[in-house]
């Protein structure tokens, strides 16, 4: 892989997974379909091929037994990566995540460290069957000792992947699936990345905050460009960790703007952007000008493909969210 090229985001996923395999002898990989096939959206493609079934592990259809393996490789010094197939796959293993993997750490004193990545290919925008597009993002984030990112294009795909490996905490990476294939960014694997745990302005402004994360943060730039055309500034920030939640660049822009708007696909009965709203009023009341504003999925289950659309938070209804935000 040259210094500098153009990547989609599965590229740089594919990337990252081999970077850290080649760094370190103890990375495994395992779930459905990563060997031969490459994983359904490709992003272990040719991994088996060059470092052989010992390490990419075409695992059984058992979500929990892939986690529980992982837990106990964990424990005996291996770097276990586990791909979750489809974001609605993960609930099988949800005990395992949640009554191992999470507490490990904890109820040992530190003794026991639980270096795992559990990938899972999130959101919806890809008209698939029921079970395949989910976001459960909140309720891994409302667990205790489990660390939560979610990446937004394919430079910060390859970087948080090998960031997330690397660390000796157990985090679940999410990836927005309908962006595996979607965009080209230029990736150039010499530079310093930035923390993994840490937000990012991705586009300056001062009128209003829009706070986005994963599938999102494509409309909340595209928001921000509409909004530019009616003499509107709107600054964009990647969120990134949700948790921890990096509150220092979303603070910082709040008390200048005075506005927030909060944009994600899950639901937003008890989502993230309740966490956020909550957060901004308690650290920014007396610099805001209107309430925090949310804008995500509708509180019923995923839609049929024929209607995520109407489901999933579009253009219009983030730049109505700024128009409300401004009726204050």
């Amino acid at each position: 892989m040259g210094a500098t090229q153009r990547i989609t985001l599965a590229k740089g996923l594919n990337a990252g997974l081999r970077k850290a395999m080649e760094d370190d002898p103890k990375v495994l990989i395992m779930g459905e379909d990563v060997g031969k096939l490459g994983g359904v959206f490709r992003i272990t493609d040719g991994l088996q091929k060059d470092f052989g079934e010992d390490r990419v592990i075409d695992s059984p259809l058992a979500e929990s037994g892939i986690v529980g393996t992982a837990v106990g490789l964990a424990l005996r010094g291996y770097r276990p990566v586990v791909e979750i197939q489809f974001d609605g796959f993960v609930y099988p293993a949800y005990d395992q995540i949640v009554c191992q993997v999470a507490k490990m750490h904890y109820r040992s004193q530190g003794r026991s460290k639980m270096p795992m990545v559990i990938r899972i290919p999130f959101g919806g925008g890809i008209g698939a069957v029921e079970h395949h597009s989910e976001s459960p993002e909140a309720q891994f984030a409302h667990t205790p000792g489990l660390k939560v990112v979610a990446c937004s294009n394919p430079v910060d795909g390859y970087w948080m992947l090998q960031q997330a490996i690397a660390s000796d905490d157990p985090v679940i990476f999410l990836e927005p699936k309908r962006q595996y294939h979607a965009d080209k960014a230029e990736l150039d694997v010499e530079a310093t990345p930035p923390p993994l745990f840490t937000s990012q302005v991705k586009r300056s402004g001062n009128d209003v905050t829009l706070l986005s994360y994963g599938p999102t943060v494509k409309t909340a730039l595209l928001a921000a460009e509409v909004a530019a055309d009616e003499g509107r500034s709107l600054e964009v920030i990647d969120l990134r960790t949700l948790s921890p939640l990096d509150m220092g660049p979303v603070l910082d822009s709040v008390r200048r703007t005075g506005r927030a708007v909060v944009v994600h696909e899950a639901h937003m009965n008890l989502g993230m952007g309740a966490e956020l709203a909550a957060r901004i009023t308690e650290e920014c009341f007396y610099s805001l000008e209107a309430p925090v504003l949310r804008v995500g999925g509708y509180d019923t289950p995923y839609p049929a493909a024929r209607n995520e659309e109407e489901f999933l938070p579009d253009l219009d209804r983030v730049l109505d969210a700024v128009d409300r935000s401004f009726g204050y």
